[in-house]
């Protein structure tokens, strides 16, 4: 396999300099081995032709017919060149269109000879057409044993006359000329899995005998992704946490006892005791706690983390919490310092708004170690902010920070500090396993008693009225209102609502209330100004774009309404929402949507409507959309390529990958058995981690 990776694909026939360059240009294939990895998607059953008398409806799919050419016309001249063919299988006729290639398929498709055409009909003028079809002799139909894959392809390399058919044939040209193909996996794996060997899985995945086959093959080729990858995750966890030294926190003494039994604002539900267990049980292993914690929005994520930071200082430690916004970081040291302020705790505030007097006299406290708590945006990442002893970090929504950002905070001591990442973004199970797969996971999975489930409503066009009277009742009795829309100007390519279109309305139909907007355009202090109106209940509504999703805590708001929500992911629809229900009172969530939309789409919005558990929700949008659209959890990327598993779809294969690189490391932690070499020379190959940033993230 070593010997394809360096084997350059322009000496492959039938490829040659000008079209290598091209496949690198577009696919980034280099070599043979790219080539054999570049898999298909999907497989159409050549062993079915149809009838073109039996073409029907406006979305057909490719398909394939056999019958002779009756006639070329080539039509236009220059750059608008086309060859137009005729076709017929005895049972009707349709137009085949060349826009490119033109004196090519002249010179080679010829009247009277029996072809197999494969390509997707169209109804043009009253005529069927296929554009740019495949074309071969009728001994296709069992060459290919009834089985072709369709390959991902650019417009580019359509036109210049790539097809899935050149990357079948040259996948089979590859493997005739490949004497040997060393196995990937060691033979315990293949047997206990019940695995294919790999020759047959990347034969099998390019020309597939049977549905049965091409099974066994994905089974093969996707388990060894994940499986390689759950090696590298678990290994390096592992290492990790034997290598890198912590604080040993053994006490819990005067900050946690006091406030545990005389300031808590409400009793801990029981997820949040069982995580404050899990990080005290961490914080007394004398290694560096490197731990995410999961919460819903309003699950009390920042109450667990004030009493993991209250065991911080009863082992005479400092404490830190970085937020994304100066919101946010606000927020969090209101809240914080409140709830505190009784016990003579000294919590400051720096963000980038801090004056340079104030922020002196932080520098100073923190340096002599009677600042205990500093809480801040980026600005507490700066080199001059420097602690006396840093003991435990907490990072909250950090899929917002940059990992360079999160390593900056970790070295700011001698000592590792144990590290408290927190997200209100619920990750799905096999997501988690995998992109933060070297970190303990924690999850908070209910909530706070006296809370209500937000209420969520689909609402269309023809109800606004009666949904802006319910609006108006919530203001009457003195509650808020969010109103978030998708645009902040009006584009004419969408149609779609837009804020500044909005925020004239609202005005006009709600003239009794005060109306603040905000959104991601506008600068930092405007932003900051007009936030702070609606959480001092100065403004009534907030018009606003997504910027408000994450960190805006004003428990009297009670109502949300987001314009055009078939827009809008699953996951960040569920964010959206968690700004309402904070407090007290019944809470709603409306979803304006246009009537007519794609059903996947209402599937989306009802689920929304169907329940309030994030978990339930991430798993549904990853299953929709794909692990790489779930806000942050993506963002510093894998270790190892993912050429066929899907970490949406292939749950079940994550588990069996993880289960099978747990085993081996718990016999052989370091691979140093010899019938681990082919491990250890496969993870040198795959693996792309430059940085150590799993220690902050």
């Amino acid at each position: 396999m070593n010997s394809l990776r360096r084997l350059d694909i322009k000496f492959l026939r039938g490829i040659g300099p000008k079209r290598a360059e091209l496949l690198d240009k577009n696919l980034g294939i280099k070599t043979y081995y790219d080539l054999l990895y570049h898999f298909p998607t999907s497989y159409i059953d050549r062993r079915t032709v149809y009838r073109i008398r039996d073409f029907a409806g406006d979305d057909m799919p490719s398909l394939q017919v056999r019958g002779q050419f009756v006639g070329f016309n080539i039509v236009g001249e220059g750059a608008k060149m086309r060859m137009v063919g005729l076709f017929s299988d005895g049972s009707g006729t349709m137009e085949v269109v060349w826009f490119h290639r033109v004196r090519w398929v002249e010179q080679n498709y010829h009247r009277g000879v029996e072809y197999v055409l494969f390509g997707k009909p169209s109804q043009f003028n009253g005529r069927w057409s296929m554009v740019h079809p495949e074309v071969d002799s009728p001994a296709i139909l069992t060459k290919m044993g009834g089985f072709r894959g369709v390959y991902p392809l650019t417009e580019q390399l359509r036109n210049r006359g790539f097809t899935s058919r050149s990357f079948a044939n040259a996948a089979t040209e590859i493997l005739s000329g490949c004497q040997g193909m060393a196995e990937t996996l060691p033979l315990e794996v293949i047997n206990r899995y019940k695995l294919i060997g790999l020759r047959e899985a990347i034969s099998a995945i390019h020309s597939p005998e049977s549905p049965e086959q091409l099974r066994q093959a994905r089974l093969r080729l996707k388990f060894e992704e994940l499986f390689y990858l759950q090696l590298d995750i678990q290994r390096y966890a592992r290492r990790r946490s034997g290598a890198i030294r912590g604080f040993l926190f053994p006490r819990i003494g005067h900050f946690f006892n006091t406030f545990y039994t005389q300031f808590l604002p409400f009793p801990l539900t029981g997820a949040q005791k069982r995580v404050i267990k899990e990080i005290r049980a961490d914080m007394a292993t004398g290694r560096q706690m490197n731990r995410l914690l999961q919460g819903d929005v309003g699950s009390g994520k920042t109450l667990v983390a004030l009493l993991c930071m209250l065991i911080a200082l009863d082992n005479e430690t400092q404490a830190c919490l970085m937020a994304p916004t100066e919101i946010l970081a606000t927020q969090h040291f209101e809240t914080i310092s409140k709830m505190v302020a009784p016990m003579g705790i000294n919590v400051r505030l720096l963000t980038g708004s801090t004056r340079k007097k104030e922020r002196e006299e932080i520098h100073r406290q923190l340096l002599d170690g009677s600042l205990h708590i500093l809480i801040g945006t980026h600005a507490v990442i700066e080199d001059n902010v420097k602690f006396k002893n840093l003991g435990f970090i907490v990072i909250d929504e950090q899929h917002r920070f940059g990992v360079a950002q999160r390593a900056r905070l970790w070295t700011k001591n001698i000592i590792a500090p144990h590290v408290l990442v927190m997200t209100a973004t619920p990750i799905p199970r096999t997501l988690a396993m995998t992109v933060y797969g070297d970190l303990d996971v924690s999850v908070i999975d209910e909530l706070p008693p006296g809370r209500k489930p937000v209420q969520t409503l689909l609402r269309y066009e023809e109800s606004r009225f009666a949904t802006y009277q319910g609006i108006g009742r919530q203001l009457r009795k003195g509650r808020q209102v969010y109103i978030v829309y998708p645009l902040i100007k009006e584009n004419e390519k969408l149609d779609l609502k837009s804020l500044e279109e909005g925020y004239e309305n609202i005005c006009e139909t709600f003239r009794d209330y005060k109306v603040a907007f905000v959104h991601g355009q506008m600068k930092p202090q405007e932003k900051e100004y007009q936030m702070g109106l609606f959480a001092s209940h100065q403004a009534h509504i907030l018009v606003a774009t997504t910027v408000i999703e994450v960190g805006v805590n004003v428990p009297n708001a009670t109502t949300m309404l987001i314009e055009n929500a078939e827009r809008f992911g699953l996951s960040q629809l569920h964010q959206l929402r968690g700004r309402v229900g904070r407090g007290g009172e019944q809470s709603y969530c409306i979803l304006m949507s246009k009537r007519k939309i794609s059903g996947d789409t209402r599937k989306r919005l009802e689920l929304m409507t169907s329940t309030t558990d994030g978990f339930a929700i991430a798993e549904a949008d990853m299953q929709m959309r794909g692990p790489g659209d779930i806000e942050g959890t993506m963002q510093s990327g894998m270790p190892i390529s993912l050429h066929i598993a899907n970490l949406a779809t292939d749950g079940q294969i994550v588990q069996l990958a993880r289960d099978a690189a747990c085993e081996i490391l718990d016999n052989d932690p370091e691979l140093q058995d010899p019938n681990h070499s082919i491990l250890r020379s496969q993870l040198d190959l795959l693996t792309t981690r430059i940085h150590d940033w799993s220690r902050i993230s």
